[in-house]
């Protein structure tokens, strides 16, 4: 494959990702992602406005295919996820209505763009106050990439815990769900303040959360086996 050229705008490459997708005789995560990645080395020296632009254009689709692969093509390409800001936040994250494209959105955009300070605390504070479930969700597992080593957290309890205390009460299961991740990821990092917080709000916390984040912090699994519990 050539590099790209001026002359390969945006709707033309996300026309031909969009082709590409549909020639798939099945849509499995790894067929979606090799195309990705063809096309992630074809936009390698493109300017983030390039593949931005690609990406928003794949939004255009519904399919939760051409959002995974927007939202890798940005995540992959250091300059574009560096230039996200919260209008881009805003554009990536019209339409999500599931737990699939909310994890991703998250842990791919608005999580990596929160901790490098690219856009401030009160837009995640925002979306945890959000009527819309899938927000108040996106809002918590935006924390994982603040303290996940592997999607180059290092750690951040402070931004974490806000975000957590502010859904404490929150009994949507896509929620709870949400919540327990995100301290369960805290507590790779910080074990001791998660069991502070457990501590503090047991009576406030879903069952589910007090359960899941205890299991972790005592035997390093969200749901352990009887025989792996001490």
């Amino acid at each position: 494959m050539t590099q790209t050229t001026s002359r390969e705008y945006p709707r033309g490459i996300a026309t031909e990702i969009a082709a590409r997708i549909r020639m798939l005789p099945s849509l499995k995560t790894e067929g979606v992602r090799a195309i990705r990645r063809e096309f992630s080395k074809r936009l390698s020296k493109a300017g983030p406005e390039i593949v931005v632009g690609v990406a928003l254009r794949l939004m255009g689709n519904p399919a939760i295919e051409h959002r995974f692969v927007a939202y890798e093509l940005v995540h992959e390409h250091p300059a574009a996820l560096a230039s996200l800001g919260a209008k881009e936040l805003d554009q990536f994250g019209r339409g999500i209505d599931s737990w699939g494209a909310v994890d991703m959105f998250a842990c791919y955009l608005s999580g990596p763009a929160w901790r490098e300070r690219q856009v401030p605390d009160k837009l995640i504070h925002g979306w945890a106050l959000s009527e819309n479930r899938w927000f108040r969700r996106a809002a918590l597992v935006s924390t994982v990439p603040l303290n996940s080593k592997a999607r180059g957290g290092a750690g951040d309890a402070a931004r974490t815990l806000a975000v957590c205390r502010a859904l404490l009460a929150d009994r949507d299961d896509m929620v709870v769900k949400a919540l327990s991740w995100a301290l369960r990821e805290l507590s790779k990092r910080d074990p001791d303040v998660v069991r502070q917080f457990l501590k503090e709000h047991q009576n406030e916390l879903a069952a589910r959360v007090s359960r899941e984040v205890g299991n972790k912090l005592e035997t390093g699994l969200k749901n352990p086996r009887p025989r792996e519990r001490r």
